[in-house]
């Protein structure tokens, strides 16, 4: 265990810190929400760019750190989808959460002949992008009941809002790489896949 493994894993507490959140329908609910999932998305980059600059990468390392990635990302896209609040369709969550799924298998199969599947650059993007829409959402959450009055809580609800451009847009992103970051993996592992 060394000090970026140890926040891969606090993002796991985080997002229980942020399930917990999302069960009060209350506005400090949504904040503690927020602020879990904003802290935990930070820590992803952190705990990578603290293992290459100390050089502590590891085999735990690479396992754990796109698991913990999945459980945060999977469990807000589940949220967002049966809030109704934001344009999330259930489909798009069940697609995102087939792929996620399919890799964590795919990775599994991998470590069985003793090598490690590290998330590549488009998983990074995609996971960036998810990322991306579900603090939106969640931003949108917490800044909606807000008074407009105030320039900057205006701001923050023109750029969050679900009529706007960020949420969809993101959406859409986030959903076309995570499929294309699927295939990539399985075209990369298929020797693998067929039992060779």
């Amino acid at each position: 265990m060394n000090l970026p493994n140890a926040i891969t894993l606090s993002r796991l507490v985080l997002t229980a810190v942020f399930v917990a959140g999302t069960t009060f329908d209350s506005a400090v609910g949504r904040w503690i929400a927020l602020v879990a999932f904003v802290i935990a998305a930070i820590s992803d980059f952190v705990d990578g760019w603290l293992a290459r600059k100390l050089g502590l990468v590891t085999a735990m390392g690479k396992l754990l750190d796109p698991v913990a990635d999945k459980v945060l990302v999977c469990s807000a896209f589940v949220y967002l989808s049966a809030q109704g609040e934001v344009d999330c369709p259930v489909w798009v969550t069940v697609m995102i959460l087939t792929r996620e799924f399919l890799v964590t298998g795919l990775r599994q199969i991998v470590m069985e002949t003793g090598q490690v599947m590290a998330a590549d650059r488009l998983g990074k993007w995609k996971t960036g992008l998810q990322l991306t829409f579900c603090i939106t959402c969640l931003v949108w959450f917490a800044f909606k009941p807000l008074d407009a009055g105030n320039w900057f809580v205006w701001l923050i609800q023109y750029l969050a809002s679900p009529d706007g451009l960020l949420v969809p847009l993101s959406m859409w992103l986030a959903l076309g790489l995570t499929l294309l970051s699927g295939w990539n993996y399985m075209w990369i592992y298929r020797h693998l896949l067929r039992g060779k």
